[in-house]
């Protein structure tokens, strides 16, 4: 595997990966999550309590350095003593997506060989099928409600397990996590995600950021996801933040709690702040206590963050993805409006350019090309995949990202669209950003897609899938006309398809890839 940050700080230090036992000796009884869940508040001292325990079971179940410890569970406690703990002993914690179906299972855990497998009671039946293939030799559930069916339950490691934990020699490039991202093959790829990604990006967003310690932020991102880790939880550990652990997704309740618990900052996904909006609730909150909404995962329509810049609260867009950061940018308060479309500026330790896609030359401001990313926060490559750690990462540390951008005369940063999705009808590039973000603001559309079909004039011809507010009406032709009178003409989408619903993501996503 290609250990891409060699060139950079590799010494040991007694300090990485104890991110539990570092912020407790600072600020033991600072209240550092408060689990919406079960109710219950965990001071910074508690949670490392229970890291350590869990770390010497582990330990105690033949888990050591470089061993892969899976987690498959939605967000709970449990999976942050698993972060934590791993963290302690130098082993890789591999978070599946809950979504898996069995085979997509099977393929991850024959790719990762891991020696552990924690899950929740709720995936009891996927787990027996995985019991029944032997593919893992050890298994533990998680939470109270396991006790008496099952001996190995977490929460009796945590009760029992109580001799102190003597830690490894850890250094930046050694693993901490494996998080699985989307392949060319079409097969999920592991992104291992060195000590050293992860302390870079959260020193790259609490300096970048300016975040601070009395900062409370929901979290609505899956901890089987980057967003879950690297976008603020481990950046509010490290400073002595706030979390609020968030269940499943749910608008209603997520306005509460940011006004109950007085949350800062909110970071989500468009059609997470799209579904808020939407919500009863919405048309009387103030957000008193927010300083900033920030929208990540995908490109998000200014027509959403109008519905919070109503409210007089700041909105805008973030950019990152599983192998870099994935923090990158920082747009200036003073830009949100001016420049509503920008991802912003690079954050403090955090190289960029844009590079034509066929000469790999750079381009000129204005001009579109692929994003690549350098700096001390890029992953180490993919798991057990060196074609595709080459093809993604340069001998010289640039990462591609795939990801199409543009540079404004004042150096601020636009993506544009993902490499892929862009399509070319009759020799022009078309980029079903800004389509899309034309239909978010048609008064009778609720969320929309634009994708890429084969054409036998053209090539390639766009094709938009839409759904409508609630009570509204439009055709498919009132739509096309309604885009032929602000698009050039190669621009506007040949199919229009009106749905009941789009699929997403376990993030909230839409998957144009299940689009046709």
């Amino acid at each position: 595997m290609v250990k891409a940050g060699e060139n950079l700080i590799s010494e040991d230090f007694s300090w990485i990966g104890d991110w539990s036992g570092r912020r407790a000796m600072l600020t033991p009884n600072r209240e550092a999550i408060f689990d919406n869940i079960e109710k219950k508040v965990y001071t910074y001292k508690e949670l490392n309590f229970r890291a350590n325990q869990l770390a010497r079971a582990l330990r105690d179940k033949g888990i050591s350095k470089g061993d892969r410890v899976a987690m498959f569970s939605t967000n709970r406690i449990e999976c942050v003593d698993l972060f934590l703990a791993t963290g302690k002993i130098g082993a890789i914690l591999v978070p599946f997506n809950v979504r898996l179906s069995i085979q997509e299972l099977d393929y991850l855990i024959k790719k990762t060989k891991p020696s552990i497998l924690f899950y929740e009671p709720k995936l009891e039946s996927q787990v027996i099928e995985i019991k029944e293939k032997k593919l893992v030799s050890k298994y533990v559930v998680m939470g109270k409600k396991a006790i008496l069916s099952d001996p190995s339950s977490l929460d009796l490691i945590h009760r029992f397990s109580s001799t102190p934990i003597e830690r490894p020699v850890i250094n930046f490039e050694d693993p901490h996590l494996i998080l699985f991202t989307g392949g060319t093959t079409g097969l999920p790829k592991g992104a291992t995600l060195p000590h050293r990604l992860i302390f870079w990006n959260s020193v790259n967003t609490i300096l970048s950021w300016s975040l601070r310690a009395d900062d409370i932020q929901p979290l609505l991102f899956p901890l089987f996801h980057t967003g879950g880790w690297n976008v603020l939880l481990v950046p509010f550990y490290h400073l002595g933040a706030k979390t609020i652990l968030m269940g499943d997704f749910n608008p209603e309740d997520t306005i509460r709690i940011i006004e109950k618990e007085k949350c800062t900052i909110v970071i989500g996904v468009p059609t997470m702040f799209h579904m808020m909006a939407n919500a009863p609730e919405f048309q009387d909150v103030k957000f008193d206590s927010v300083r900033i909404f920030i929208s990540g995962g995908a490109p998000c329509p200014v027509a959403i963050m109008e519905n919070y810049w109503s409210k007089n609260k700041l909105f805008k867009m973030g950019y990152g993805l599983t192998e870099v950061g994935p923090n990158n940018f920082y747009l200036p308060e003073d830009k949100i409006k001016q420049k509503p479309t920008s991802v912003g500026l690079p954050v403090f330790h955090c190289d960029m350019k844009i590079i034509d896609t066929k000469t790999d030359e750079f381009v000129k401001q204005g001009d579109v090309g692929e994003l690549l990313l350098r700096g001390p926060h890029i992953f180490s490559g993919y798991w057990d995949e060196p074609e595709e750690t080459n093809k993604t990462i340069e001998p010289d540390g640039w990462v591609h990202t795939g990801d199409l951008a543009m540079q404004d005369e004042e150096g601020f940063y636009y993506i544009v669209g993902r490499r892929k999705e862009m399509y070319i009808s009759g020799g022009e590039n078309v980029y079903p950003v800004e389509i899309e973000e034309l239909l978010f603001k048609h008064p009778a559309i609720d969320l929309a897609a634009v994708i890429g079909v084969l054409d036998e004039k053209w090539g390639e011809v766009g094709k938009a899938i839409i759904t409508l507010k609630k009570g509204e009406k439009a055709t498919t032709n009132e739509i096309r006309n309604y885009l032929v009178e602000r698009l050039a003409r190669y621009k506007v989408p040949k199919y229009f398809e009106i749905r009941d619903t789009l699929p997403t993501s376990a993030t909230g996503k839409i998957l144009k890839r299940e689009l046709e």
